[in-house]
C-alpha cells in the first residue's frame, strides 16, 4: 500500500472504537486465555501504548470487548409468566453454554473480587438483570397472573441466580432442561404466588 492510499491516522473516538472492535474480534477468536494487548494492538493497527492509555490492563479491555460482543436482547412476551421465565432461562443456558459463555466465565474468574469490573458485564449487572426480570413480572401483574407485591428484585431474579449457580458453583457445562423447569415450577412460580393474593 503506497503512502497516498494509507488509511488516515485515527485519533480519539475513532481510534478507541477501532481498538474495541479489534479486541472483540480477538476475544471471540482466542478466548480470554489467548487475549493479549499485543495481539489486540496488532489487529487494530496501533501500538500497545494506545491501549494502555484507555484501559489499565487486559482484563478491563476484555470486559469492554465482551460487552460489545453481547447484544442486548429484549425479554420474551409470550403472554404467560411460566413460558416467559422458561424462555429467559433457556436463553441464558444457551449463552452460558456457548463459546461466548466460556469467555464470560473466564472473565469472571480473572476478575475475582473486582466487583467494579463484574458489574460492567451485562450478564452480571444486578441492575440490568433485575430490570429484565421485573419487566416480565410487571407484565404478569398487568395480566392478573401475579400480585403487585411480587415486583421485588430478589423475587424477580431468583430463577436466574439459581441457574447461574449451576454454572459457577457446580461447574456444569450446560444445564438440562428439566433443571430449568424445576427452577421455574418449584421455586420461582411458588415464590411469586406467595407474594400477595393473586393466584392464592
Amino acid at each position: 500500500m503506497s503512502d497516498s492510499t494509507k488509511r488516515p491516522r485515527r485519533r480519539g473516538a475513532a481510534l478507541e472504537e477501532a481498538i474495541l472492535r479489534a479486541a472483540a474480534d480477538e476475544l471471540a477468536t482466542s478466548g480470554y486465555a489467548g487475549f493479549t494487548m499485543d495481539r489486540v494492538a496488532a489487529r487494530a493497527g496501533t501500538n500497545k501504548n494506545a491501549l494502555y492509555r484507555r484501559w489499565p490492563n487486559r482484563l478491563a479491555l476484555g470486559v469492554d470487548a465482551y460487552r460489545l460482543l453481547t447484544a442486548t436482547v429484549q425479554p420474551p412476551d409470550t403472554g404467560d409468566l411460566r413460558e416467559d421465565a422458561l424462555e429467559m432461562l433457556r436463553r441464558a443456558n444457551r449463552h452460558w453454554s456457548s463459546p461466548l459463555g466460556m469467555i464470560l466465565r473466564e472473565l469472571m474468574a480473572a476478575a475475582g473480587g473486582a466487583s467494579e469490573l463484574l458489574t460492567r458485564l451485562p450478564d452480571q449487572s444486578t441492575d440490568t438483570t433485575a430490570a429484565t426480570w421485573l419487566t416480565i413480572l410487571g407484565r404478569a401483574v398487568a395480566r392478573g397472573e401475579a400480585a403487585p407485591e411480587a415486583l421485588h428484585p430478589r423475587v424477580a431474579t431468583v430463577a436466574i441466580v439459581l441457574l447461574r449457580n449451576e454454572f459457577v458453583v457446580r461447574g456444569v457445562p450446560t444445564a438440562p432442561d428439566d433443571v430449568l423447569v424445576e427452577i421455574v415450577d418449584e421455586v420461582f412460580l411458588p415464590l411469586v404466588r406467595r407474594r400477595g393474593p393473586a393466584g392464592s
